[in-house]
């Protein structure tokens, strides 16, 4: 009789620039479902670095940019299998068996459906549309916590050291070679864009981004205008 195999080990990678109350509110949380936390600083002034290492995680420091702290994230990773973390977003309570479980199905990667943290009926509708797009594209983004096998990952070159839309690229491209996962979680992702910039501002604002990048403008022109009108 073979010998059951053992679960894969898990690397979670947390990117953060000055999220020291976020980090300590979720970081335990993290701690407790992976086997390995890194927290990737693109050079935070507010001791985001010292919160993290004195709550058990590993840090790796370097310049920001959404993009290049993931891959000097996944770099440092030792698991069979990254899991992509924002610091403000917390995973279900049964995200290790989910992700397990779809891994053991062959998938390659994929990510979570999605609920804010506050209830509110426009970022309610929000969630649902959210929902169902990732649904039918099956392109869950970074803040529904993208997992992929470290195989895939490596296989595809990681992400794109982009200012904007890294997190949809390397779902578009993980698409095209492997099956992906959208687990019903949810994870649940701070609202907070949404309090300070408008909420109806920032959908808008979100919208005209995705349509200007599925025209085919480039992300450091988007990110460019996004700080501008943020």
């Amino acid at each position: 009789m073979l010998a059951a195999m053992p679960p894969p080990r898990l690397s979670i990678v947390v990117p953060a620039l000055d999220e020291r109350e976020a980090l300590a509110a979720n970081l335990p949380a993290a701690l407790a479902v992976g086997d390995q936390v890194i927290v990737a600083d693109g050079g935070s002034s507010d001791g985001s670095p010292a919160v993290a290492r004195e709550l058990g995680a590993v840090v790796v420091a370097g310049p920001a940019g959404r993009g290049a702290q993931l891959n000097r994230g996944a770099a440092a990773a030792n698991g069979d299998v990254l899991l992509f973390l924002h610091a403000d977003t917390t995973l279900p309570p049964d995200a290790r068996a989910q992700l397990e479980r779809a891994v053991a199905d062959g998938y390659g990667g994929g990510g979570w459906l999605a609920r804010f943290d506050v209830s509110d009926p426009l970022l309610r509708f929000g969630e649902r549309w959210i929902n169902a797009r990732t649904r039918l594209t099956r392109l869950p983004l970074g803040d529904q916590a993208q997992f992929i096998t470290r195989a895939a990952f490596d296989e595809l070159g990681g992400y794109r050291e982009w200012p904007i839309f890294e997190d949809l690229d390397l779902m578009r491209r993980l698409k095209r070679r492997h099956r992906v996962a959208v687990l019903a979680g949810p994870v649940v992702t701070s609202a907070r864009r949404f309090r300070q910039g408008g909420r109806l501002k920032t959908v808008g604002v979100n919208w005209i981004l995705w349509t200007l990048f599925a025209l085919g403008v480039s992300p450091q022109r988007l990110a460019r205008w996004y700080r501008k009108v943020r």
